[in-house]
């Protein structure tokens, strides 16, 4: 049986994309702490602008940027082939899976640490606490989880509502549109819903300051999905490849069926 599942090529596919879907998101919730500058990757130097009234601005991101515009062409991906139904259901494991490894986080932060050898070895590289190091990297505010999590599961609600609204507009027709169209609206749901948990209620950031704040990160996600989106025609040529045309075309309509499910 489980021989006969793993040599079905459909199964072993979604196996795949859902396992990196997973590990994409994982990955992007504990490198989300790290901030960098964006002009500086390009060898620019930052120059502040104001936007809205509220200065100072640069292009300063998370981490987590990096991988987010990887999340949604997999969603667009799972959804052409395999329909909304699972695209819901992988992110709930998504959802679960972060929610499991920051309560795995929080008590490994509050294990007694080792003060004998562990807490001062890395004196010499320039940390001299490595329990403070430890617990600044993975003990991340409650707001900025929560915020996080509630963003994710509704700009991916967002992403498969308006990518099949599209497609039974178009058909099989321009899947530049209904991929690239939806992730740019589900990214700036996401944008905002992300700062207005973890800064407005979470801090009391100001609305002006969360909007201003907002479109400069969504300025960048915007970029980048215009960017990738010639990674969509060739993952979806290489799904082709590999189950064949009848194949593709018979999940295609399936995905489809399921729509309204």
């Amino acid at each position: 049986m489980i021989k006969k599942t793993f040599s079905d090529k459909p199964t072993r596919l979604l196996l795949i994309i859902t396992s990196f879907f997973v590990a994409n998101a994982l990955i992007a919730e504990c490198i989300g702490g790290k901030l960098f500058s964006l002009e500086r990757v390009f060898g620019f130097v930052p120059h502040p602008f104001s936007l809205l009234g509220e200065g100072g601005l640069t292009f300063t991101l998370t981490c987590g940027v990096l991988l987010w515009p990887l999340e949604f062409i997999m969603t667009d991906i799972v959804n052409e082939y395999y329909g909304p139904k699972i695209v819901r259901r992988i992110s709930y494991i998504a959802i679960g899976l972060i929610c499991y490894a920051f309560l795995m986080f929080y008590l490994a932060i509050h294990i007694p640490a080792d003060t004998s050898f562990w807490t001062g070895s890395q004196k010499e590289n320039g940390v001299p606490d490595m329990q403070a190091a430890f617990s600044n990297i993975f003990g991340q505010g409650m707001w900025i989880i929560v915020g996080s999590l509630v963003a994710f599961l509704v700009s991916q609600l967002v992403d498969v509502y308006i990518f099949h609204k599209i497609k039974k507009v178009t058909g099989e027709k321009h899947v530049w549109l209904r991929a690239t169209g939806s992730t740019v609206i589900s990214q700036l749901i996401d944008s905002f819903i992300v700062l207005f948990i973890a800064f407005k209620i979470g801090k009391g950031w100001s609305y002006q300051r969360v909007i201003a704040i907002g479109l400069v990160n969504y300025t960048y996600k915007f970029t980048m999905a215009l960017v990738l989106t010639p990674l969509i025609y060739f993952i979806e040529k290489s799904i082709a490849n590999y189950l064949g045309a009848e194949a593709t075309q018979e999940m295609k309509n399936a995905a489809m069926g399921k729509a309204n499910d």
